[in-house]
């Protein structure tokens, strides 16, 4: 090894998937208890990007991924989705890059 020499790890290779989960935002992700900005799901996720500048997330199990197109998810909000795109993971964080989404029951 040379003296001095820096070795910087190469990114991970952003992979496509299809996650199931619910559209939420950042500040509640998985549950609405604790801030309740409305009577249901989609409203306090609403309320959160509204009035507190939250992000849209997709819940999927235990992950949370952050949406990079914000606009994308926002009519699903509250809802459980099928989303296919691109995960990465910028700075320890989990992106998701959407290419589709539906709702599902």
């Amino acid at each position: 090894m040379l003296a001095g020499a820096v070795f910087v790890a190469a990114p991970a290779t952003p992979r496509k998937q299809t996650l199931t989960g619910i559209v939420s935002d950042n500040m509640c992700a998985a549950t609405h208890a604790a801030m309740r900005m409305g009577p249901t799901d989609a409203e306090c996720t609403v309320a959160c990007i509204d009035a507190h500048g939250a992000l849209y997330v997709l819940v999927s199990g235990k992950d949370v991924y952050t949406f990079i197109d914000q606009q994308v998810p926002a009519k699903f909000a509250g809802r459980k989705v099928r989303a296919t795109g691109t995960v990465e993971n910028v700075n320890g964080a989990k992106t998701f890059r959407v290419d589709s989404i539906t709702a599902i029951k």
